[in-house]
């Protein structure tokens, strides 16, 4: 769904900022977030890879997890 001619007008006048800057604001925060969330996901399973409470099948699941989830999102809001 794309914006008239208007209404993009109307956003730009009313926001200070284009449709599009805002869309590339939100999508960037989503990834940093996405991100910052991965690398507590991977810390976390690391350390408790470290000292023994979970094996090593279980560190690797967490990382493919992160990656699947992050390949996913990466196709459907980029494309």
């Amino acid at each position: 769904m794309s914006l008239s001619a208007a209404q993009a007008s109307a956003f730009q006048a009313n926001g200070g900022f284009t449709p599009s800057a805002a869309s590339t604001l939100l999508l960037s925060a989503l990834f940093a977030v996405l991100l910052l969330w991965g690398v507590w996901a991977l810390r976390t399973a690391y350390v408790g890879w470290a000292e023994q409470r979970i094996n090593q099948r279980q560190l690797l699941a967490v990382a493919a997890r992160f990656v699947a989830m992050y390949l996913v999102l990466a196709f459907f809001l980029l494309s």
